[in-house]
């Protein structure tokens, strides 16, 4: 059975900087929550990121995410799927985990697309079989053509795009880690990414989607979670979760 857990999971960046320098690090690591100093002749400076998260998802939850930019979204979203290691707290999972973040990890822009498909592949998870099965329809779906056999820096930002959506479009997902941030380049090829998209969230047992539209996690979620300053506020149906997000939203806006 498909299941993703989190436990009181907390999550910190530690910031080690000169006074002179802690504005720059801070920027550069910023995600919006809450700062801590901590003593001694180090004035050690963390960004807690994630404070206490704690859900349970089972086959067939299609969770969304909501929250401010800086909430904890994509620090969540990238917990899950085993990229930051929390300070507290543990993260089980039953099944396969596929995020859609990076499209193309490990890319190498000598290399073809041929053989970034490969490397991308293998860090996804995949087998060289599996690999090797998935390559017709990344070929037909990127309409690269000729160019899979040159080298990747040959490739304008567009091509790119397409080459790494349609492989990370291609797997069979247990649990089903999505950034709306996931672009597919032109019109004509963005309404073919987004049947292609809805087909990739169908076939995923377990959904978990940060977006900032309404529209989408009501069209492909269950249930909803607020995030605020690295906490969870809230986690339910979506459109009560959704009303608590704009209602503190418009408290917020009033007493500014």
């Amino acid at each position: 059975m498909t299941a993703l857990i989190l436990e009181d999971v907390h999550v910190e960046f530690p910031i080690y900087a000169t006074q002179r320098s802690f504005r720059k690090a801070l920027f550069e690591r910023a995600t919006g929550g809450r700062i801590e100093r901590n003593g001694g002749a180090g004035r050690r400076v963390a960004v807690k990121a994630l404070n206490g998260i704690s859900l349970a998802l089972q086959d067939g939850d299609r969770l969304g995410l909501v929250g401010h930019n800086g909430a904890g979204k994509s620090t969540l979203l990238r917990v899950m799927a085993g990229v930051y290691e929390p300070v507290i707290g543990r993260i089980l999972a039953s099944g396969k985990i596929t995020s859609c973040f990076d499209l193309l990890p490990g890319l190498d822009i000598e290399d073809s697309g041929y053989e970034n498909i490969v490397t991308a592949g293998l860090l996804l998870g995949m087998s060289h079989a599996e690999i090797e099965q998935v390559i017709p329809e990344i070929e037909e779906f990127s309409e690269l053509g000729e160019y899979l056999s040159l080298p990747v820096r040959t490739y304008s930002s567009g091509m790119l795009l397409r080459l790494g959506f349609a492989l990370a479009t291609s797997v069979d997902p247990g649990i089903l880690l999505l950034d709306e941030g996931i672009g597919a380049g032109d019109a004509r090829f963005a309404d073919r990414a987004t049947l292609r998209l809805q087909s990739l969230v169908d076939r995923s047992r377990i959904l978990v989607l940060a977006s900032h539209s309404d529209a989408l996690i009501r069209q492909w979620c269950t249930k909803a979670a607020l995030l605020e300053n690295g906490q969870l506020v809230e986690i339910g149906p979506v459109d009560e979760v959704l009303a608590t997000y704009h209602a503190r939203n418009q408290a917020e806006a009033t007493r500014a």
